[in-house]
């Protein structure tokens, strides 16, 4: 049986894979009407641009899955045990509060955006679409940054 966090990461893998395949598809469409047919589609750029923004923002979680975002470590690599853990948890922890204020600031911009009734210019979507990959995919990076910390709290090795 599956549990919840490893249903999330296939979602979220996939959710990946599909919007990549989606954006290269749809600019290579672009260029070829572009420069094969002399005519271009008026919705591709952006429709890619979108895209793009919530791939970013989705990949951002992923990262904190894969401790792929860049940190520098040379403090922390001069401390074992208890020293090391402490560390660890005040960064996880400036990095929540970050996350907190990227989920605030983020809602309060989309609702903004969507109370003044922005349109996009070439798909006539709300701008609120792109604009909640800022809250969304930091919930999701916040939250997977919650689990690490209390991943790290409950480390025997790492206390010595």
């Amino acid at each position: 049986m599956f549990q919840l966090g490893e249903i999330y990461n296939k979602i979220e893998e996939n959710l990946l894979f599909a919007s990549l395949i989606f954006t290269v598809t749809v600019i290579f469409i672009q260029v070829v009407m572009r420069y094969v047919f002399s005519n271009s589609l008026s919705w591709s750029e952006e429709a890619a641009r979108y895209v793009f923004i919530w791939q970013t923002w989705i990949g951002a979680s992923y990262a904190v899955r894969k401790k792929r975002h860049l940190r520098v470590e040379v403090i922390v690599d001069r401390f074992q045990g208890v020293a090391r853990k402490f560390i660890e948890l005040v960064v996880l922890a400036l990095w929540i509060v970050f996350g907190c204020f990227l989920i605030y600031k983020g809602y309060q911009l989309t609702k903004l955006i969507y109370m003044r009734g922005q349109i996009s210019a070439a798909l006539g979507i709300s701008m609120a679409i792109p604009y909640a990959a800022i809250p969304v995919g930091s919930f999701f990076m916040t939250s997977r940054l919650v689990l690490e910390a209390f991943r790290v709290f409950k480390d025997r090795e790492m206390a010595g």
